[in-house]
């Protein structure tokens, strides 16, 4: 009985070290619900304090996207390996993941995704908690996170960010899969950003070009990461796996390029959500089911970057 009780204490006592403490926060810009998940580690030492921006489509705090198969949670398990190390860790809903702001995102811009990532950064900014915020900014979260970085970042973390503006990435991706639609992509983007909109859209590229999104695609090809990552002067990691058939390398290379003190590593075998390929798992299926892991190697590096 007494080595039953010294090894529930034993039990108890480890489950403790380890407990991670969850709270939700329901922010808000303006009338824009952007409520999120803060986690970290029970302690009573600071802990650096990690605040993710999410990517391009309508993920949620998580990384999924309701509705459709993309549900594999990979922000969440980023959320899950840094706590697990010591490191809190900030993930909200994207603005139009969530029905009650569906009516007012008409006119939206990557602008109003940078304004929602600075509400996050001053909730925190005095929270004595934590040490420092590093943001990480996850594909289109690389460029709005650049934006948003003031005097209260400590660090940025580019994760398959874009090297280079939206319209030149959308017209190499086009092209390459057809030669004939890249070229009409690239002169509807050259009407859009020299008369600021389109006057006759081709047939096939309707779907690309409604008029409702005109405005947001011109407002993003206006902003190019390559001069914003330049004007920070603030610790830089900037992240691109080898698999990744969404944002490639040269991505990363360009960033490094633009902005010489930053440091860039090459993930082998991970992704563009951050999961980890290998023989058994190719193709889009780590997409689709949490249950494949994130890159260890990512970890690793953020782990690193952030300890220095």
């Amino acid at each position: 009985m007494k080595n039953l009780l010294i090894a529930t204490l034993l039990s108890y006592s480890m489950f403790s070290f380890s407990q991670i403490i969850e709270e939700e926060i329901n922010l808000s810009n303006a009338e824009i619900a952007i409520p999120g998940t803060l986690t970290y580690p029970e302690t009573k030492n600071k802990v650096p304090l990690v605040i993710f921006i999410h990517g391009s489509g309508n993920p949620d705090r998580d990384g999924n996207q309701e509705g459709t198969p993309m549900q594999s949670s990979y922000i969440k398990a980023l959320a899950d390996s840094l706590n697990n190390h010591k490191i809190a860790f900030y993930r909200y809903d994207k603005r139009s993941a969530r029905s009650e702001n569906f009516d007012k995102l008409e006119d939206v811009t990557v602008l109003d995704f940078v304004a929602d990532a600075k509400v996050a950064i001053a909730h925190f900014k005095n929270d004595p908690r934590f040490s420092g915020i590093h943001l990480i900014g996850h594909s289109q979260g690389s460029l709005i996170a650049m934006l948003a970085v003031n005097e209260d970042i400590t660090s940025l973390i580019s994760m398959a960010g874009a090297g280079q503006t939206i319209d030149k990435i959308m017209v190499q991706q086009i092209y390459a899969q057809n030669p004939e639609f890249g070229k009409l992509v690239e002169e509807h983007f050259q009407e859009l950003m020299t008369k600021g909109s389109i006057a006759t859209v081709d047939p096939n590229l309707v779907t690309m070009f409604p008029p409702q999104i005109q405005n947001f695609y011109k407002t993003w090809a206006s902003i190019d990461p390559q001069k914003e990552i330049k004007k920070l002067q603030i610790p830089i990691l900037i992240l691109n796996g080898d698999k990744d058939i969404q944002v490639d390398i040269t991505n990363a290379q360009n960033l490094k390029v633009a902005q010489p003190e930053a440091t860039l590593m090459i993930i082998p075998n991970m992704n563009h959500i951050m999961k980890e390929e290998d023989d058994q798992v190719t193709g889009l299926e780590s997409y689709f089911d949490p249950k494949y892991p994130i890159s260890p190697k990512m970890i690793a590096t953020i782990l690193q970057f952030i300890s220095q």
